[in-house]
């Protein structure tokens, strides 16, 4: 890695490096960069999967029905001229 890209990476990470270690960031940037050259060698694929675990839509329909009858309920609540009746608010 060549010295300029050393001084501005230092630059943005506010770093006052030395000439010596200049040269030692820049040996190690290079060995750094040097192993991602592995990934070149990764067999490329068309379809990329973002969840390598398929997303499938489990929920069921909605569809309206009523399981207890209201009046049944309401009957069992103590209801006033079939009003439900909370706790007063002061």
């Amino acid at each position: 890695m060549d010295r300029e890209t050393i001084a501005k990476v230092a630059k943005v990470a506010r770093l006052a490096l030395t000439d010596e270690e200049m040269e030692r960031y820049a040996q190690d940037l290079d060995a750094i960069l040097n192993s991602f050259a592995v990934l070149d060698e990764a067999p490329a694929s068309d379809t990329y999967a973002l969840n390598p675990v398929p997303v499938v839509d489990v929920l069921r329909e909605d569809e309206p029905a009523q399981e207890i009858d209201p009046q049944l309920l309401r009957g069992q609540m103590g209801t006033y001229e079939d009003y439900v009746r909370g706790p007063r608010l002061s």
